[in-house]
């Protein structure tokens, strides 16, 4: 699979390391241009190419969207429209600035993103993990217990092609519900990063 990534910063060249690893070729962007991530570049081999933002967007039949909260209108609408677009994004009010959708609790940030991506199928994942454990708590399939990664979204075939590259890279997918429910695994919940295993996501989430 060709899968895009915007945003090159720790859980970005994270999955980006990960995906290779399971096979995939991956188109990375940050905001800075392609040549800052050339050394990503090199240890990502054949399989990884630095890129534009909006390259990023066009290449991959996924996109992962790994960027602070406050750029999300940034993101490149038109080129994102029909892809399946992850939202690793968190909101962080002393560094995204208050949004007063968020602070009521009115909207959920991927909600938020959704509005902008139009015509894009937002998913809600890899946003409760450090990029450490994210990185070295993968287990091969068959594995007695394997970490669970929340995910929220309202397109259950988009859903699907996401729970199949969190198995891919060793751990196991919990639908946490649709994208309104993805408050459930963000910032300030008990969940968000708690390294449960699935079993006890599925617990404190409540499903």
């Amino acid at each position: 699979m060709r899968i895009g990534i915007i945003g090159a910063g720790k859980i970005g060249s994270t999955l980006a390391h990960l995906f290779v690893d399971a096979g995939h070729d991956i188109a990375i962007a940050n905001s800075r241009g392609p040549d800052t991530m050339r050394d990503l570049e090199k240890e990502l081999g054949d399989h990884g190419h630095a890129v534009t933002t909006e390259e990023a967007a066009r290449y991959g039949d996924v996109v992962v969207v790994t960027v602070p909260l406050k750029a999300y209108r940034d993101l490149p609408a038109d080129d994102l429209a029909g892809k399946i677009v992850i939202d690793t994004c968190n909101y962080y009010p002393e560094r995204d600035g208050h949004i007063a959708a968020l602070d009521d609790d009115s909207a959920t940030s991927s909600e938020l993103i959704q509005q902008h991506l139009t015509g894009a199928h937002v998913i809600k994942a890899f946003n409760a993990m450090r990029f450490d454990h994210l990185r070295d708590y993968g287990h091969e399939g068959g594995a007695n217990q394997r970490y669970g990664i929340p995910v929220a979204g309202d397109d259950p075939a988009a859903k699907k092609q996401v729970f199949d590259l969190i198995e891919q890279i060793g751990f196991e997918p919990v639908d946490a519900g649709h994208l309104a429910d993805s408050r459930t695994f963000q910032p300030g919940t008990d969940v968000y990063t708690a390294d449960l295993t699935a079993a006890e996501l599925r617990d404190r989430i409540g499903i």
